[in-house]
């Protein structure tokens, strides 16, 4: 990342932190707040929230390790997900994230290096009648199959 977009993303999210007062307990809000904003949280971003609220840079790194929801690296366009819950899991959920996996030559957690796709798993999205699932940002494809996989994944390569 080149000086110039480090700086800016240390301005903007100085000016997010600006309404948090500098205690510890607003870090995961803050966290959600870089996390909305930019679709990761950056290496930049983490030092300026631990500079803000006196809080260690492995603190920090634990804590965006441990939820789920926050990552390291920028996601896809596309960022699909398959549910590895147990209804999903045992109507055939792995099948679909290894189909996916050598379709787009990603491993998951991992973002391609055009930023079109990125692959990420979960453990349930709620969605068990229709299991097995797998998602493309927030929508949702039930019933799903590998062959159903390559149809969404050929209309998202167009």
């Amino acid at each position: 990342m080149c000086e110039c977009v480090e700086n800016k993303i240390r301005q903007e999210v100085n000016e997010l932190m600006k309404p948090y007062k500098q205690e510890k307990d607003n870090l995961i809000q803050i966290l959600n707040e870089v996390q909305e904003k930019y679709g990761y949280i950056p290496k930049v971003a983490q030092q300026e929230i631990s500079k803000y609220l006196g809080v260690p840079m492995a603190e920090i790194y634990g804590v965006i390790t441990f939820y789920a929801r926050f990552t390291l690296e920028p996601k896809g366009k596309y960022n699909i997900s398959v549910c590895l819950g147990t209804a999903c899991f045992v109507k055939g959920s792995q099948a679909i994230l290894d189909r996916l996996k050598e379709r787009l030559k990603l491993e998951e957690g991992k973002t391609s290096e055009d930023g079109k796709f990125s692959i990420d798993t979960t453990r349930c999205v709620g969605a068990c009648g229709i299991a097995p699932v797998f998602t493309v940002n927030d929508e949702v494809y039930g019933h799903a199959t590998v062959k159903k996989l390559d149809e969404v994944i050929d209309q998202l390569e167009k």
